[in-house]
């Protein structure tokens, strides 16, 4: 007799082919204010298993269309050849977010097929849940007692790790507190910053004109904190550890457009309250500046959300520059190259905080690395007051970061089921017309992509 298993199986999940999967389109959604402009991208398959992936914030989604054609056909568990095949298309910084995002995507795929979460691909958890710090801000005028009220909140609400700016932006109208060329700094409030390229020609030409004052490195600004500037930094530090008091890790970032000298200076001054690291004090690839800071001040130093790829960490790592590094997951190349750096990081005995400043997304993709590394510390979460980003993805528990730590299931890819296109809908950004609109222009491109001969 010939038996119909057809009701049976409609109750049974079978899981997926994995040697049959094919990418058969890439959907992108821009939404703003989630801090950021972010950047959604899903991957479609022809077995309907979709992953999600994203662009660094403040970057363009076009990094992502243009490897759109080349992924078109290929199966996505294939995900180092297809990573080896993409790499050439990224850069550093806001330039790797294409490559950085589909990688992620990628491994959501695969992972969903074969039914297990990303971490335990990755060799399994090394802690139960991932730390999270706080990043802090303030409205209005500079006050550290009000800074450690605002982190006080964030203790309240079961942080265990906080970071806050301590740059010259706060010493702009205090008196006598910088020295610079006469309108330099007059100037520099006036610029634009990253606000887009649009407008009537004059238009453009004064942001570029900014954008052209914004990039001057370090060294070059003339910028200098004076004597009066530097007691009030250290005020600004002193009134808030009386506030959170000392035994929590406060790391500090964002000093702006200063040299060296003048980073040993304030480093010096503030030693005493006890800072977890001080960020992003000069251009990741100044090495040799990087280990006279590290050498000169007696606090941990931290760079690297800029860098792309793994291998570009070994001259920090190697040289002692660094005591802890600080990839973006979105910059670095995705999942794999996130674990690769902290495996480099570990072998040179260097801590790994992660940065992470965008939607559910990129946080649970980071946590997946993050919760297997041994040398993980903390992982940013930049979202907190913003009431709609947990409700941007379906199927982790809710909220994502509870008390200070993203727990992750055991289930299968990042663990979100599907994004939630209502609220993606309310939060556009407003040079988007709709939600995953179609990017058939860009299926097909032809270009000979080997770098040798």
């Amino acid at each position: 007799m010939k038996q119909d298993f057809t009701e049976t199986l409609a109750h049974v999940s079978t899981g997926s082919s994995p040697s049959d999967l094919r990418i058969t389109d890439m959907k992108i959604a821009d939404i703003t204010n989630a801090p950021m402009h972010c950047i959604l991208v899903k991957l479609e398959t022809n077995q309907g298993i979709t992953g999600y992936g994203e662009v660094r914030d403040a970057s363009c989604k076009d990094y992502a269309l243009m490897l759109k054609s080349r992924l078109i056909g290929e199966n996505p568990c294939r995900i180092d050849r297809i990573f080896r095949k993409i790499r050439q298309l990224g850069t550093h910084a806001r330039g790797a977010g294409g490559v950085s995002g589909i990688e992620i995507a990628l491994w959501d795929i695969a992972a969903k097929a074969y039914g297990v979460p990303i971490y335990q691909m990755l060799g399994g958890k090394y802690y139960d849940k991932v730390r999270v710090y706080c990043d802090t801000d303030i409205d209005g005028k500079p006050d550290g007692k009000r800074m450690g009220e605002a982190l006080q909140s964030r203790l309240d609400a079961g942080f265990t790790f906080l970071k806050m700016d301590l740059g010259i932006s706060l010493l702009r109208d205090v008196p006598g507190a910088l020295c610079a060329p006469l309108g330099f700094l007059d100037d520099m409030k006036r610029a634009r910053g990253f606000s887009g390229y649009d407008g009537s020609i004059e238009d453009r030409f004064a942001y570029h004109e900014g954008e052209f004052l914004t990039t001057i490195e370090h060294p070059y600004t003339g910028v200098q904190i004076t004597e009066a500037g530097l007691d009030w930094m250290e005020q600004y530090c002193a009134d808030v550890r009386s506030v959170i008091g000392y035994d929590v890790p406060l790391a500090i970032d964002h000093l702006g457009h200063i040299g060296l000298n003048e980073c040993i200076k304030l480093g010096r001054r503030i030693e005493k309250y006890n800072i977890a690291w001080m960020e992003d004090a000069i251009p990741w690839m100044y090495t040799n500046q990087y280990v006279e800071l590290q050498r000169a001040i007696n606090m941990p130093v931290c760079t690297g959300e800029d860098i792309y790829l793994h291998d570009n960490f070994k001259p920090l790592l190697e040289s002692g520059g660094v005591s802890v590094i600080h990839p973006d997951i979105l910059t670095v190349g995705g999942i794999h190259e996130l674990k690769k750096t902290a495996d480099l990081a570990d072998e040179n005995h260097v801590a790994m905080a992660v940065h992470m400043a965008e939607s559910p997304i990129a946080a649970l993709a980071a946590a997946h690395v993050s919760i297997g590394c041994a040398n993980f510390i903390a992982q940013e979460y930049h979202s907190f007051d913003i009431p709609w980003w947990n409700d941007l993805v379906n199927g982790p528990a809710k909220p994502i970061v509870d008390h200070g730590f993203i727990t992750l299931s055991d289930a299968p890819g990042l663990g979100i089921e599907s994004l939630n296109d209502e609220v993606i809908a309310e939060h556009l950004h407003p040079a988007v017309p709709g939600v995953w609109e179609s990017t058939d222009e860009w299926n097909t491109r032809y270009v000979h992509d080997r770098i040798w001969s």
